[in-house]
């Protein structure tokens, strides 16, 4: 199974990020959308579940949740948008992985065999990060991450 992850897009879908996406199973939208047309487009590839970041305002963000907690192939994601509000221990409730953005910074970090993924952001450059997103493969009980450029 492949997991399409993306963040902090700021109301900004490029093709190559759809391509990118292309074949996920589900995609985990860590936060900073930007527009419901973002969720729409994504919707189109996939099974899209959002978080509200700090950007997202209006009408139609107040329907985001701040956090998701989303179940694929045996495996349990926990998603956010800023990991600096995360306030849960997620090994003790058997999360495998938390999904966050708001940095912009790509990173993975195991920590007492949860995996911490940021799959950086897909929407418009910020200082000299890359504009990139994630993927996440699920094979035989076992996660795996990459990132792939969007420029």
């Amino acid at each position: 199974m492949v997991i399409g992850v993306i963040s902090d897009t700021h109301a900004r879908i490029t093709e190559s990020a759809l391509e990118a996406l292309e074949g996920s199973s589900l995609i985990l939208h860590a936060g900073d959308v930007g527009s419901p047309d973002v969720i729409q487009a994504l919707e189109k590839i996939a099974p899209v579940y959002p978080v509200r970041g700090n950007t997202d305002r209006g009408m139609w963000a107040q329907a985001l949740p701040m956090t998701q907690l989303v179940e694929a192939e045996g495996m349990s994601f926990y998603v956010l948008h800023d990991i600096g509000t995360l306030n849960i221990d997620p090994g003790h409730i058997g999360i495998n992985a938390v999904i966050y953005g708001h940095s912009h910074a790509p990173k993975e970090e195991w920590r007492g065999g949860v995996l911490y993924f940021n799959p950086g952001s897909a929407g418009p450059r910020r200082f000299n990060l890359p504009v990139c997103l994630g993927r996440i493969r699920i094979s035989d009980g076992v996660l795996s991450t990459e990132w792939v450029n969007l420029e």
